[in-house]
């Protein structure tokens, strides 16, 4: 329909910075003048296309309740709120008829409920990667009994250690958790094969697909495939929608048993005051009225996705990883948690974790940003086990660590610096931010920075910018 989800809009990859909302916006440096924004911060979130945003405006207008309502917006909205399931659905391959596809808030929340929505009972050992952001971590410790599956010294999951577990713990193992793709290392696990060895123990496993989703084509094949994904959550902010959405997709008779985590509106056919008849799924998982200008704007970044074609976004990223890798190697006081062969880039995303020898990471981070207008990240990236081991960190440094966050004396802690890539990033940003990471390396940095001790951040002894001449409510 005219002006409906679906429109095509002529978008490629050679072209998609023309529909990155905020794109060269020029933010101010440490000295008084501009440059414009570099966003290398897109492993935490990603900036919003225009497309998306301009697809939500013109949705407000039409924006009502949805599935109970019998006014035209709100048959609109239950309209378009099931067609945004048929997207998702599309995009990862799935049958929305043996598949319960359930939106959210986000990744985090999906996991979640899923933790809470499979039956364990605090004994049967659900196994998780010792590479996961702690959302796929901290959800599981609290409803089983949590092994974690060993990673190598450059942060590679053991797919040996798996089936060594798998072999040891048998049937009291219910579940694989992994990561589709590292936040911190960028390694990207074959998610299929993982799932052909789960699948002959009798094992479901659920990806962590936050991080995989904006970087490659994610299919969760069919049930009767042995490679098939069980379970698959992932959040719009990573994938050009940072509205507030996420998805949760599982087989649909996991759902239909047992009650929801929340209950409440939109869950239940039949209440009384002696007992309760719950919902259909994905009603049924649904609480509340939901997010759905969020929906709208998720569904409406998969579409463009689709349109520019995730072999190509695949390509792009992995052109500026080796350029970046290539031009690294001339640092030798640089030191690269992960995958450092320009060359070898199969399984490996546009994420690289760094540190400077000498200089913290706060430090280098808070330069890249106040000398060069760069945004990244620092610190351990909601992922603190990974990185102290890919840190090599020792017991007794991690008790100082330990120590020092809660005493609020996060000054010199260890992590990184992380550079993480988009779709619409290029080589001439990359050369920008060798050139400042030369002059850190060299330390011929220009401004002057003290670091507060109770949050380890680094900041410009000079007055902070005035942030209220560029946004405020």
């Amino acid at each position: 329909m005219k002006g409906g989800l679906d429109q095509r809009l002529g978008i490629t990859i050679d072209n998609v910075r023309d529909f990155v909302v905020g794109h060269g916006k020029e933010v101010p440096l440490f000295d008084g003048t501009k440059a414009p924004y570099i966003y290398f911060d897109n492993g935490a979130s990603t900036p919003i296309l225009s497309p998306v945003l301009d697809k939500v405006n013109e949705f407000m207008e039409w924006y009502s309740s949805v599935h109970r309502g019998t006014g035209f917006k709100s048959q609109l909205c239950s309209r378009l709120h099931e067609h945004c399931r048929e997207i998702v659905a599309r995009f990862v391959n799935v049958n929305p008829d043996d598949h319960a596809i359930i939106f959210g808030k986000n990744a985090t929340e999906a996991i979640n409920k899923l933790a809470h929505r499979l039956t364990m009972d605090g004994k049967q050992i659900v196994l998780v990667s010792k590479m996961e952001h702690h959302s796929n971590d901290l959800p599981w410790r609290n409803q089983a009994n949590v092994k974690h599956v060993e990673v190598d010294e450059n942060g590679r999951l053991s797919e040996e250690d798996l089936i060594a577990k798998l072999e040891n713990y048998g049937p009291k193992v219910g579940l694989f958790a992994v990561t589709g793709a590292s936040n911190v290392s960028g390694w990207v696990n074959d998610i299929h094969r993982l799932a052909e060895i789960c699948h002959r123990y009798g094992v479901k496993i659920m990806v962590d697909a936050a991080q995989l989703m904006p970087h490659r084509r994610v299919d969760m094949r069919p049930p009767d495939d042995p490679g098939h994904i069980d379970f698959l959550a992932f959040s719009a902010h990573k994938i050009y929608a940072p509205l507030g959405a996420g998805v949760l997709i599982g087989d649909k008779d996991v759902f239909l048993q047992g009650e929801p985590d929340m209950v409440g509106g939109g869950t239940v056919d039949v209440v009384s005051l002696d007992y309760t008849y719950w919902a259909e799924v994905p009603e049924k998982e649904e609480a509340g009225s939901p997010n759905t200008a969020g929906i709208i704007g998720l569904a409406k970044a998969l579409l463009v996705l689709e349109e520019i074609g995730m072999d190509k976004v695949a390509a792009h990223e992995e052109r500026l990883t080796r350029y970046i890798l290539e031009k690294l190697q001339d640092f030798p006081t640089v030191t690269i948690y992960g995958g450092v062969d320009p060359n070898d880039l199969d399984d490996r995303l546009g994420v690289i974790a760094f540190n400077v020898r000498g200089i913290p990471n706060a430090l280098v981070a808070a330069i890249l940003s106040h000398e060069a207008g760069i945004g990244v990240r620092n610190g351990c990236f909601c992922a603190q086990p990974y990185m102290k081991h890919l840190l090599q960190c020792s017991d007794a440094e991690a008790k100082v660590m330990e120590e020092k966050i809660f005493t609020r004396r996060k000054f010199d802690l260890p992590g990184a610096v992380r550079v993480s890539f988009g779709i619409y990033n290029t080589e001439a940003e990359i050369d920008r931010f060798i050139d400042c990471l030369d002059m850190i390396v060299k330390k011929e940095w220009k401004g002057e920075y003290e670091e507060d001790p109770q949050t380890g951040e680094f900041f410009l002894k000079t007055a902070e910018p005035e942030f209220d001449s560029y946004f405020c409510l």
